[in-house]
């Protein structure tokens, strides 16, 4: 039996001992694209958070292919909310993208020609090649967003976890950044994004999980993105224009 790339077992996570995920039970299989979409305040962030290490549960446990994120960390990708990133730190492109290498190296190797070869062909694959001897504070939003998306790229993990990765982008971004995702899923990587435009679920993902501090419904866009989930999860009769 083929183990799912995540599975979450009755999860709880509390902040001043207010419950901000309730219980929440999820199976995400290997290779899919996933969207995680809620209201805010519904706990999108704190579930990926969570599944990382980077917050403490109440209770529940939590695998990644069978095991510990501590044990399959070389396994799995992150790209943070761009509002978590200090942009003022003094480093480039390049640098920031180099930094991805680093989980596969350990602490006393440091990266060599090899690693410097597979960080700049992620900055070409999402076109900001041109950027590597940038300082990061001097790009746009959209141009950070790409740095962060190579860093990710160049760890060739087999889980990714972005958090709201179209924040604040322009439209051509945005596009740049969805097929680079659905390359990933076409090589069988798992893909967890956090989303909040309700619009283009059904364009960009195959998979999708409501969340709103309960988890409210997961599986394939096809089968449960509709308007019943969508006013369970938001909390008012919702109805969403879904493309043909």
């Amino acid at each position: 039996m083929k183990l799912p790339a995540i599975q979450v077992d009755d999860l709880t996570v509390a902040y001043d001992y207010k419950p901000v995920l309730w219980d929440i039970d999820l199976t995400v299989p290997e290779g899919v694209l996933m969207a995680i979409v809620g209201p805010n305040g519904a706990g999108k962030s704190t579930l990926i958070k969570a599944i990382l290490g980077i917050i403490k549960p109440l209770a529940g446990t939590i695998s990644i292919f069978g095991g510990s994120y501590s044990e399959k960390r070389k396994m799995v990708a992150y790209v943070p909310q761009k509002g978590s990133v200090d942009w003022d730190f003094p480093t480039t492109a390049l640098d920031v993208v180099m930094m991805g290498t680093y989980g596969s190296l350990g602490w006393i190797k440091r990266p060599g020609s090899k690693e410097k070869k597979a960080a700049l062909e992620a900055l070409e694959k999402v076109g900001m090649l041109s950027f590597r001897n940038r300082q990061i504070s001097q790009l746009s939003g959209g141009q950070q967003q790409r740095v962060f998306l190579a860093r990710a790229l160049v760890q060739n993990a087999s889980v990714y976890f972005m958090d709201e990765p179209f924040q604040g982008v322009d439209a051509t971004t945005e596009i740049a950044i969805i097929n680079i995702l659905k390359e990933l899923r076409k090589a069988g990587k798992t893909v967890v994004v956090v989303h909040h435009d309700l619009q283009t679920v059904p364009e960009y993902f195959d998979w999708v999980t409501f969340l709103n501090v309960k988890k409210i419904a997961t599986g394939p866009v096809k089968e449960i993105f509709n308007d019943d989930n969508l006013t369970k999860t938001y909390g008012i009769n919702y109805k969403v224009a879904v493309k043909e």
